[in-house]
């Protein structure tokens, strides 16, 4: 970790950054049939096709415990996601993403891809275009 604080420009850019990704996000979750908090634990169990404890789920979500199995009870009885005994310990359950529970979550992320590109090209023209495809290859640089 660098030693000296950063370039107030560069602290000025964060900040620009972080406001504007926020609104799109922001802007993106408005219509979502999914709720957050579930949307986000059907990803990481579809994205990485994991199968996680209750306890799992809420550390990697840095969350109570508590919130985590009120969330994964109602996504259980919405059939987004099932609790099937864990192979080695008969006190835990794994939860997994069913069917309905992945194409929940690729339709919200196709919704939003669309509206996306639906603001991109009503938007921005075709050079604008190209700097926001140089500025992803950037942000993906950040992380």
């Amino acid at each position: 970790m660098p030693s000296e604080d950063p370039h107030p420009d560069t602290l000025e850019l964060a900040a620009d950054l972080r406001a504007a990704l926020g609104t799109l996000v922001r802007s993106l979750r408005t219509g979502d049939e999914l709720p957050q908090n579930q949307a986000a634990v059907l990803g990481l169990l579809v994205r990485d096709e994991l199968s996680c404890t209750v306890a799992e789920l809420a550390a990697l979500q840095r969350v109570r415990h508590q919130s985590m199995a009120r969330t994964v009870a109602l996504m259980t009885e919405a059939g987004l996601v099932t609790q099937q005994p864990h192979p080695t310990d008969g006190r835990k359950l794994l939860i997994a993403a069913t069917a309905a529970g992945r194409t929940a979550l690729l339709d919200q992320r196709t919704r939003r891809e669309h509206r996306i590109a639906a603001a991109i090209e009503s938007r921005l023209s075709p050079e604008e275009r190209q700097q926001l495809r140089t500025a992803v290859h950037l942000l993906e640089r950040l992380h």
